[in-house]
């Protein structure tokens, strides 16, 4: 028995031991953790059970020129309720205010939001979401109901805020205006004016701190936030929503008659290059049409015709030739190593002169007066279509500018048709933009400007930074050059391939162009016109200049011709700018006197300067000096018909009584 004792007590002395043993260790653990790992632990604790929440700042706006909306940050509230957090006197004292508070501004009856509330109260839910999508003038007065005005802590109101882009104009110049937006992977993209200046838009973020507290819901900890958001600037473009519009519905109308793919137009400020106007339309498979490309800065192609300014701009120049210079346009075919240039008239145009030629876009002619002049020397034509700026990029403000290409003789794939192709506008390529920015040169008196789509950013009246005009070649060509360039672009609205688009109440001046596009290939891809038009107004004193394209119209229809499909966007353009311009005619001989309105004066005069006390005779006056008269006396007229007064009510010689009606009848 002792010795069984024994054993028990060595048992009893180990388990003991052990737990001593055991004690030790957890003292150990708990000041490691208190004072080793205990900034950690309580690191750890506190980032999953609070964190800081971003809160972006709301973007700056952008404006037109004329000062309309084009694009604007709007705050979105979510409203939720903690319904564990008011204290039971206090939920049961106001939840029918509030219930009937939330009824008058959210459409619902108020024993539904009451059922609701204490619903929520008595499932202990911390995030019932009361409304979404409110307003900023719905917020405010909600978060002023009874309850809700306690605060987060005793009222339960839970505020998160969200900031959504709208375009007050709608899809109008859509693409340029552009976005900004998260992508699947988490990074930034966008495009447009949105995107090229972001860092003026976008503010600074602000943050709050939020706790947690339930799964994946997540609750402010103050009514303040810890950093207040900062709002971004605003961006003043240059586009001006009347123009905008204008260009927009007649590029519109013309793609829908022709059934036409895509198209494009422009309208620049001559002498600032600030883009007014700026429409991309694609066609969707219900065939409308939705901004979806912006074409005009990023799809280079080969132009055709329009492309012909630029080959007799260097004959000019090099003195090659001359605008009165005869050629021979072959019945309209020529051939250069065996490939046939033709005239799209048939049989040509005879013997005519360049300038002739150039009105007329005959392709002979033009081909033949490059060729002639550079064949020896195609090097020196391409130098001045590089010193032009026809081979790069303008540089612009907003990302997607389409590359231009012009052959060099230095090439592998130059060869012998590189350079009469070239003359015709073929074997090259440039974007809308870029070619009606060469247009605009001519139109400045030489001097090209690159294009512009924002003037200014401002905070509130406070200008932040001035986007002044930029000079991108001072001098494209000489002024004798300019003049005849000028000339003969006239010429093509007045007797040329544009004479449809005359008027002899506005003037204009361009060139029209029809291009084969994808020429060589078939199916969907292959081959299809791009019909177009660039230009500027008035012809004289240029203040805009525009270009028009438009691809793939219906050849079904019978016409694809530049003049024909593109042309009456520009003179549509053209048209509502100068008829809707105020006039500023002089009116002279202001001040020279008329015998008979002198005479009728005097007359009113005398009797008006008369201190009567009695109704004046007025028959025979004109009806407005007898009303001015009478009405000067305290007597109320009522006038009926127009003219002199034939009869008046009140009899001449009567006293007269202040605020009596008098009726005159006119003739």
């Amino acid at each position: 028995m002792a010795v069984e004792d024994k054993y028990i007590s060595y048992r009893i002395y180990l388990v003991a031991f052990a737990i001593f043993l055991m004690a030790i260790a957890i003292a150990v653990k708990l000041t490691n953790i208190q004072w080793v790992e205990g900034d950690y632990y309580r690191k750890l604790a506190k980032e999953r059970t609070v964190k800081n929440f971003i809160i972006p700042a709301n973007k700056g706006n952008i404006y037109s020129a004329d000062g309309s909306l084009l694009a604007t940050s709007i705050p979105n509230y979510e409203i939720r309720f903690d319904a564990v957090a008011p204290k039971a006197e206090a939920f049961e004292k106001n939840v029918k205010s509030l219930s009937d508070s939330l009824a008058s501004v959210l459409g619902k009856p108020s024993n539904f939001f009451e059922n609701e509330l204490r619903k929520a109260r008595a499932n202990k839910n911390r995030y019932y979401l009361v409304a979404r999508k409110l307003s900023y003038t719905q917020y405010s007065k909600i978060k002023g109901f009874p309850l809700f005005n306690l605060g987060a802590y005793k009222g339960g109101i839970i505020i998160e805020q969200e900031t959504v882009r709208e375009h007050p104009i709608g899809k109008i110049a859509e693409r340029t205006v552009g976005y900004e937006r998260t992508t699947e992977s988490g990074s930034f993209d966008g495009k447009g004016i949105e995107w090229a200046f972001r860092k003026y838009l976008n503010g600074k973020d602000g943050k709050i701190l939020k706790q947690k507290i339930a799964k994946g819901q997540w609750k402010p900890i103050r009514d303040i936030n810890e950093v207040e958001p900062q709002d971004g600037y605003d961006v003043i473009s240059t586009i001006d929503v009347y123009v905008q519009d204008i260009a927009h519905h007649a590029l519109l109308k013309q793609l829908e008659l022709y059934e036409a793919d895509h198209g494009c137009v422009v309208v620049m400020e001559t002498k600032t290059g600030h883009v007014k106007a700026i429409s991309n339309l694609g066609r969707a498979d219900d065939g409308t049409y939705y901004e979806t490309t912006n074409y005009a800065v990023a799809e280079s192609h080969e132009p055709g015709s329009t492309y012909k300014l630029a080959g007799l701009m260097a004959l000019l120049e090099d003195k090659k030739t001359d605008t009165s210079t005869v050629y021979d346009s072959k019945g309209g075919v020529v051939v250069y190593s065996g490939k046939k240039v033709n005239d799209s008239h048939t049989g040509g145009y005879g013997k005519i002169s360049l300038a002739r030629g150039f009105e007329l876009s005959s392709n002979t002619v033009l081909v033949q007066a490059v060729y002639n002049g550079y064949k020896n020397e195609p090097s020196k034509f391409v130098n001045h279509l590089n010193n032009f700026g026809l081979n790069r990029t303008l540089g612009l403000s907003i990302k997607g500018e389409g590359v231009p290409y012009i052959p060099q003789p230095s090439d592998k794939n130059w060869s012998n048709i590189s350079l009469p192709w070239m003359a015709f506008g073929y074997g090259v390529h440039i974007t809308p933009l870029q070619t009606l920015a060469f247009y605009n040169a001519v139109a400045n008196d030489g001097e090209m400007v690159k294009p512009q789509f924002v003037s200014e950013i401002k905070e509130w009246n406070r200008t932040i930074k001035k986007y002044e005009k930029e000079v991108l070649n001072p001098r494209i060509c000489s002024p004798e050059t300019i003049s005849k360039l000028k000339a003969v672009l006239a010429n093509v609205v007045k007797k040329g391939t544009g004479s449809k688009l005359y008027s002899k109440d506005f003037s204009m001046a361009g060139k029209t162009g029809t291009a084969q596009v994808n020429y060589g290939k078939s199916g969907r891809s292959g081959m299809y016109y791009a019909s177009s038009f660039v230009g500027y107004f008035p012809a004289d004193k240029p203040m805009y200049s525009c270009i028009v394209v438009v691809h793939r119209p219906n050849t079904a229809l019978n016409n694809f011709y530049g003049a024909d499909v593109a042309g009456p966007v520009f003179k549509r353009i053209a048209q509502k700018i100068f008829t809707d311009a105020p006039s500023t005619n002089e009116i002279k001989n202001l001040n020279r006197k008329i015998t008979k309105q002198e005479k009728s004066y005097d007359s009113y005069f005398v009797k008006s300067e008369k201190k009567l006390q009695l109704i004046p005779n007025v028959k025979g006056m004109s009806g407005m000096d007898a009303v001015a008269l009478l009405e000067n006396l305290g007597v109320k007229v009522k006038a009926v018909g127009v003219g002199k007064v034939k009869k008046q009510s009140l009899a001449a010689g009567q006293n007269i009584v202040k605020n009596t009606t008098i009726l005159l009848e006119l003739s």
